[in-house]
């Protein structure tokens, strides 16, 4: 079977990583291709150049090349409604229908239904204008939590510690920081506790619970500083209880699946839940509609089952005859090497040299945002660059094994947090 993996970030090197392993292309002569990639895709993909805003386009390059599965990895090509383009022209895709990426797509859908499936989520205001959120804030008791409604790329939240600086994100965002995205603003209450994401595949009737992990969102080290999409990553969240795992599917995932199939909109893909450890039990922060960056290479690193079977079963509704997957009980742990400015704006065309890294099957460096020059040389071309991945007995294994090979790394226009998994580390001490 031939796959086409649509994108070019860390998550889709780890994807076509991971499905160059699968049965389809391994074993059965398939090619796996992938638009546009990145060059640390080279070894395991076929590059090619499609524009997945010209839906036809995409259409046109599987029927040619004998697509039988399409594999759409960041969101806004789901939003823009391609996995529905691609199954009106019979063509097997994993992801969900525009509709039903609204999920990820509008924080205030996501409110909307949370009120209407009882799920367990911060309460919240809607705003347009800058005096309703004025009067939203009055509410809410500070830390303040607003979230542009629409796609930012992970960085339209903002934790205001006083109601000034709250009014000032506000006007910000509405004043089009965003862009369309910032249009309507979701106020939220602050929610104490500790962040953890879950993942699960779903072909709108069946549900597989597909692993943890807890990402560090904050640029600087302690969790501090600007969001950012990702600065590194583990899993599994051994802070998820199975107590507080049977709770997220019962009080989260599945009222989900069951919610928007009754609306019409039966989702189908990996429903990724950022959820938060209350006092009050597991609360859903957000969700997206598509796998994490850089949760998803830690998630690869750790699978031994097929990808490729259940992104079909997803595709084709037949996830009910899978088994649940195998994952290696390691951890893994990503630390993603940024370019210095990120995430305002990145310093690109920095040389990077990776000669000097040894890796093998428990360590590998996942491209993000690399790209080559005419002479060959490896440059920065892109805010997240790397994500250098490693495989540990526990997490602080996995914490030395990643961070003896960032430092391998040659990167002087580069930066990275030191503490990834501070906080599981800490646990396990």
């Amino acid at each position: 079977m031939n796959i086409l993996v649509l994108g070019s970030g860390g998550r889709e090197h780890a994807l076509c990583w991971k499905l160059a392993q699968s049965r389809a292309i391994k074993s059965e002569g398939g090619t796996l291709y992938v638009s546009p990639g990145n060059p640390g895709m080279e070894d395991v993909a076929r590059i090619t150049l499609v524009d997945v805003t010209h839906h036809a386009d995409v259409i046109a390059f599987a029927k040619k090349h004998d697509i039988g599965l399409v594999v759409i990895g960041p969101e806004a090509p789901l939003v823009d409604g391609l996995a529905d383009s691609l199954r009106d022209a019979n063509i097997a895709s994993f992801g969900p229908s525009a509709q039903a990426a609204q999920l990820e797509g509008s924080k205030a859908f996501t409110k909307a239904l949370c009120d209407k499936a009882g799920i367990p989520t911060a309460a919240y205001v809607r705003c347009t204008t800058l005096e309703e959120g004025r009067q939203a804030l009055n509410t809410f008791a500070p830390p303040f939590v607003l979230k542009a409604d629409g796609l930012a790329a992970g960085k339209g939240v903002v934790i205001a510690e006083s109601a000034e600086h709250a009014e000032e994100a506000l006007a910000d965002m509405l004043g089009g920081a965003f862009g369309e995205a910032g249009a309507e603003v979701v106020i939220e209450e602050f929610m104490h506790g500790e962040e953890a994401s879950f993942f699960a595949l779903t072909d709108g009737e069946a549900v597989i619970p597909f692993g943890t992990a807890q990402d560090h969102k904050r640029v600087g080290e302690g969790d501090t500083g600007p969001n950012t999409g990702g600065m590194g990553a583990y899993s599994p969240a051994r802070v998820l209880t199975d107590a507080q795992l049977a709770e997220t599917m019962d009080r989260i995932i599945l009222p989900t699946v069951r919610q928007m199939k009754e609306d019409g909109m039966p989702y189908c893909g990996v429903l990724y839940a950022g959820l938060m450890l209350t006092d009050e039990g597991v609360k859903l922060v957000e969700y997206n509609c598509r796998f994490g960056d850089p949760e998803c290479q830690v998630l690869m690193m750790r699978l031994d089952s097929d990808l490729a079977d259940y992104m079909l079963a997803c595709a084709h509704g037949t996830l009910g005859e899978q088994m649940a997957p195998h994952f290696d009980n390691a951890t893994a742990m990503t630390v993603v090497m940024a370019a210095n400015g990120y995430p305002g704006t990145p310093k690109k065309g920095g040389i990077i040299d990776l000669t000097g890294v040894a890796e093998s099957d428990t360590v590998k460096v996942f491209h993000a945002g690399t790209s080559l020059q005419t002479d060959g040389k490896l440059i920065a071309n892109g805010g997240r660059v790397l994500n250098v991945t490693a495989l540990g007995a526990d997490t602080s294994a996995a914490r030395d094994a990643a961070y003896k090979a960032v430092e391998e790394v040659k990167f002087p226009d580069g930066f990275y947090r030191t503490d990834i998994g501070y906080r599981e580390i800490a646990r396990e001490q």
